[in-house]
């Protein structure tokens, strides 16, 4: 029994409008029994961004906050392109980039916001792969966190 869509449901979270893309990129691409989702931002219910750099303008707790919500943008383009979350198997892998300052260390903190909704919604057998978590010097119009994933589709 597929529980993705329940256990979202039961978390009582709003997806943000699925993000179209802003350059020359398909927001997801499908290959045999692979999802594939470009990088992602900060897009909250409203259609804006959250902005601001971790370490300067912004907390680790508000970073970690900013990565669920990319999470939620992720969830988004699959529920718009696959049209269930049921039809994802698994998480296979996140890359998670974090704009930060350079001193600041803690990356896989900031990221554990889109695993942690991940691992909600998939189970933790399922929605747990393996990951990334980096630090940049920037990332586009100051986001304070990208995330990209690749999924198991369940075929």
């Amino acid at each position: 029994m597929k529980l993705a869509e329940q256990n979202f449901t039961a978390l009582r979270l709003i997806l943000p409008p699925a993000p179209k893309p802003l350059g020359v990129y398909k927001p997801c691409l499908i290959d045999g029994k692979y999802l594939y989702v470009s990088g992602h931002g900060t897009v909250k219910s409203d259609g804006s961004l959250i902005i601001g750099r971790i370490g300067q303008d912004l907390t680790a707790e508000e970073g970690k906050l900013a990565a669920r919500q990319v999470g939620l943008a992720i969830l988004a383009t699959i529920k718009a392109h696959v049209g269930s979350l049921n039809k994802i198997k698994r998480v296979i892998k996140v890359l998670g980039m974090v704009n930060c300052t350079s001193d600041f260390e803690k990356h896989p903190f900031i990221i554990n916001g889109a695993s942690e909704l991940f691992a909600a919604v998939w189970g933790e057998d399922n929605g747990i792969g393996v990951r990334s978590a980096v630090g940049m010097g920037s990332l586009p119009d100051n986001i304070p966190v990208e995330i990209e994933a690749l999924f198991e589709l369940d075929l």
